[in-house]
């Protein structure tokens, strides 16, 4: 691995920290008060504040995955190169993909973001 992308990894691990503490907080609490997916989605809806915190959580996990999935490639298989590098663009591209389709259901339930009926 090169040192860009070991610090990359290592950047985003340090900014996922609060991230993921907030995330377990707010399962804590949604589980301590018993609340059900129709309440955590009626509270998420249409909320930019809930979209920004897991869209930027999901970016996050997305490059640190894909660098993390290319350099065991490389150790255990071999991968090197062009072929590493491909592997990384196309794994980091499908997280982000991925997440951001579940951050939009969460927030937008309903479609609405996309025009449907929400």
């Amino acid at each position: 691995m090169n040192f860009r992308l070991y610090l990359l990894q290592r950047a985003s691990a340090a900014l996922m920290l609060p991230l993921i503490l907030g995330h377990l907080a707010i399962i804590f609490y949604a589980t301590s008060q018993k609340l059900t997916a129709a309440d955590i989605l009626g509270r998420t809806e249409g909320n930019l504040g809930w979209a920004a915190f897991y869209g930027l959580f999901v970016l996050l996990v997305a490059v640190h995955g894909a660098i993390g999935f290319a350099t065991i490639a490389r150790e255990w298989f071999g991968l090197g190169g062009r072929g590493q590098t491909a592997l990384m663009w196309g794994v980091g591209l499908v997280l982000v993909a991925l997440g951001l389709r579940a951050v939009l259901a969460v927030v937008y339930p309903g479609g609405g973001f996309f025009g449907g009926a929400a």
